[in-house]
């Protein structure tokens, strides 16, 4: 149940509105994380072009999904993990990379040592110490992919924290935390 009104984008006006046809003309809908956002249109344009300008760094559409879903099964987020779920099903992602993602793994050794440090940052609330910072390092990424890394973890969490407050009604295919541990179990594709 929503706690945070999720504002209709028929009804919608001024800045809200606009962002609203924006995300309607990219996706052909407005979902209700992007409801619940337009009640603060600033937090709604911010959360979108940080979205947008992180779309534009290193990371692939598919290590920025696997990413999403870390970070949402790490801190429990239904709306998140169904959204994120949905989305990387539609550019490829199996059922095993769905699974692997979730549990802050990936078969490319790269990927794995991001998610990793992803899961990482979530858990120790970014005090990671030199310690973790070596590892990302010695796996080979670069302090750009470390501070990518950080960037998306920060707006995914952000994501994450509005759902959970709100209490936001998943309007995609449900998936729910903590029920994925193998590829043939997993409910997510």
């Amino acid at each position: 149940m929503n706690r945070i009104a999720q504002l209709d984008p028929q009804t919608t006006t001024g800045q809200a509105k606009i962002l609203f046809d924006g995300v309607q003309g990219k996706l052909g809908v407005v979902p209700n994380l992007i409801r619940v956002l337009g009640n603060a249109p600033a937090a709604l344009k911010g959360y979108l072009n940080f979205s947008a300008a992180l779309a534009d760094g290193s990371f692939t559409p598919k290590v920025r999904e696997q990413i999403a879903l870390t970070v949402a099964e790490t801190n429990q987020c239904a709306y998140c993990l169904s959204a994120h779920s949905f989305l990387a099903g539609k550019i490829g992602m199996t059922r095993q990379d769905l699974a692997d993602a979730r549990q802050a793994n990936a078969a490319d050794k790269r990927t794995d040592a991001i998610l990793k440090l992803a899961q990482s940052i979530v858990v120790q609330r970014g005090e990671l110490g030199a310690t973790g910072l070596e590892q990302a390092r010695h796996a080979g990424l670069t302090d750009g992919e470390i501070v990518e890394t950080v960037a998306h973890v920060a707006l995914n969490i952000f994501s994450n924290y509005v759902n959970h407050i709100a209490g936001t009604v998943v309007d995609f295919p449900e998936v729910t935390p903590g029920n994925c541990h193998i590829a043939s179990t997993c409910e997510c594709a």
